[in-house]
């Protein structure tokens, strides 16, 4: 086992080096985009150049991310117990939970710093970022506690507070861990969307919009690396404190349906009352938050007054068309990007049990695209790509296939060895077998991955819309923002979580059909 994992080590080493050599040859013969992909060595140099502008937007990133991160997790392990403990509380905080989860960060952003001052818009998308995958995290980790050790605090007299703070706590550890490694570049992402939407003299997200006009790309990599270095370090940090404490960085992937499924055994009329309180609990949340801020009419639309913006005013036959021509363009984007992503990480799931050396060697690639926040990755792309439905695509891909192939990877991994006896004793090829019985076995999976990706979609194609082609919702959202418009503003918010949650919804409703007919369940 140490001599496999030392030859992985050097293979991931020797593709590190080999790609560094091919993209100094390519940056320093201009091969890409006519220069658009400086050397690395150009890089490091511009980094060194500008060495005195990084420290004060280094430190708004990370104050807004790190006060996020604390306050988002803080809220998600609380939320997450509380789901874990009372099912009916987890059914009734369903709707919330999809709307934050399936929620484009991109699409608030303006809506916070017309609200909001100095770093609360970083922070609340920092807090946003982090709240699902914890929350998801800390409720897996407590319904997945071995009876036997509850059963055992029962005997002695332990009643449910001891039970969740010596049994349950400790069994959802590593599970929470695993969270707050994911949450933690999320934290980093949220608070660099924000500087992005406008607001604040420093910043990582500031100092790219500020660089975005100049012919200099290596200054835009230079960010852009910056930034990747900042979330790869989040994610580091979690991995280490994650193998302090349980002795183990296990690949724990964090459930993309929300809490509060199982609930078949309740009354219909109990079923039905959960289900519509879940539905007006977000819109009530909605409208009580902006009377407790106090923000001014014209900025802040409650419900009524988004209604009133889209039906009754008398230039609202004009908003609708202006918002249906960009839904027009942001939806078979979308949906054609994230059918790609889906379909480019199944492939590469298939690829890492037929072929793992190939999937070792692309890892440091896929890795680097992860870790890097979209805001900084879409200006580098558009310099290599130039503007138009082929880098929306490709964004679009690169930011959903990761999750959802690793998500694919693990069912594939889970299938019984016991299942692929009979065939292999057939003589079957392991194409045959996983065929038959591994992609069969891993359903629950392939759609679990399927609904991660939904969001990140959406998300990527808003904001290259706004960075890059000038089409589409992400486009409205940044025109409506420079004209006032503050209306449309909240249309565009409010219509992509709606959209983002129909995604989510198609992909439920088609995978319990499909999971019943072979005796699955949903992965939770």
């Amino acid at each position: 086992m140490a001599t496999e994992t030392i030859a992985a080590r050097g293979s991931s080493l020797r593709t590190w080096l080999v790609l560094l050599i091919i993209w100094e040859i390519c940056g320093r013969l201009q091969l890409i985009a006519s220069g658009a992909l400086p050397a690395p060595s150009s890089i490091l140099m511009r980094l060194w150049i500008d060495r005195a502008d990084y420290p004060p937007h280094i430190l708004a990133t990370l104050e807004g991310a790190g006060v996020g991160f604390l306050i988002g997790n803080g809220i998600a392990v609380a939320a997450g117990v509380l789901f874990a403990l009372f099912p009916m509380a987890a059914r009734l905080g369903r709707g919330v939970n999809i709307a934050l989860f399936a929620l484009p960060a991109i699409a608030i952003s303006p809506l916070l710093v017309l609200t909001f001052s100095d770093m609360t818009p970083r922070i609340i998308l920092a807090a946003i970022g982090c709240y699902f995958v914890t929350m998801s995290s800390t409720v897996t980790g407590i319904s997945q506690t071995d009876q036997r050790m509850i059963e055992v605090i029962r005997a002695y007299g332990g009643g449910r507070w001891k039970i969740l703070v010596l049994a349950q706590m400790r069994s959802a550890l590593p599970a929470i861990l695993s969270g707050l490694r994911i949450a933690a570049p999320n934290a980093v992402l949220g608070s660099i969307l924000a500087e992005f939407g406008g607001g604040g003299r420093y910043g990582l997200g500031v100092y790219l919009i500020g660089s975005l006009g100049r012919a200099e790309p290596d200054r835009l990599w230079g960010i852009g690396l910056a930034a990747t270095l900042i979330a790869g370090l989040a994610y580091a940090v979690f991995s280490l404190i994650a193998l302090r404490f349980t002795g183990a960085t296990k690949a724990v992937t964090v459930p993309a349906t929300a809490p509060g499924g199982a609930t078949m055994s309740w009354p219909l009329w109990l079923r039905l009352l959960l289900s519509t309180g879940s539905v007006v609990i977000p819109i009530a949340l909605w409208w009580l938050l902006l009377i407790a801020m106090g923000t001014p009419a014209m900025i802040a639309k409650t419900p009524l007054g988004l209604f009133e913006y889209l039906f009754l005013q008398p230039n609202s036959q004009a908003s609708q068309m202006k918002l249906l021509a960009a839904l027009g363009q942001t939806l078979p984007l979308t949906i054609a990007g994230m059918a790609l992503g889906i379909a480019f990480a199944f492939g590469l799931a298939l690829m890492s049990v037929l072929r793992p050396g190939i999937i070792r060697g692309f890892m440091p690639v896929a890795l680097v695209t992860q870790t890097m926040p979209l805001v900084a990755l879409t200006p580098l792309l558009v310099l290599i790509l130039g503007r138009g439905p082929s880098l929306i695509l490709w964004i679009t891909i690169s930011v959903t296939f990761f999750p959802a192939f690793v998500t694919m990877a693990q069912g594939l991994s889970m299938v019984p060895r016991a299942a692929l006896d009979v065939p292999r004793a057939y003589g079957a090829s392991l194409f045959t077998q996983l065929r038959l019985v591994s992609v069969p076995a891993s359903l629950p999976y392939l759609f679990a991955a399927t609904r991660l990706a939904v969001p990140r979609a959406l998300l990527g194609v808003m904001i290259a819309e706004w960075l890059a082609t000038g089409t589409g919702l992400g486009n409205l959202l940044n025109q409506s923002r420079g004209y006032l418009d503050y209306g449309m503003i909240w249309a565009v918010a409010v219509v992509s979580v709606l959209l983002s949650v129909v995604f989510y919804q198609c992909v439920v409703l088609i995978e319990r059909p499909v999971l019943a007919r072979r005796g699955m369940r949903a992965a939770q």
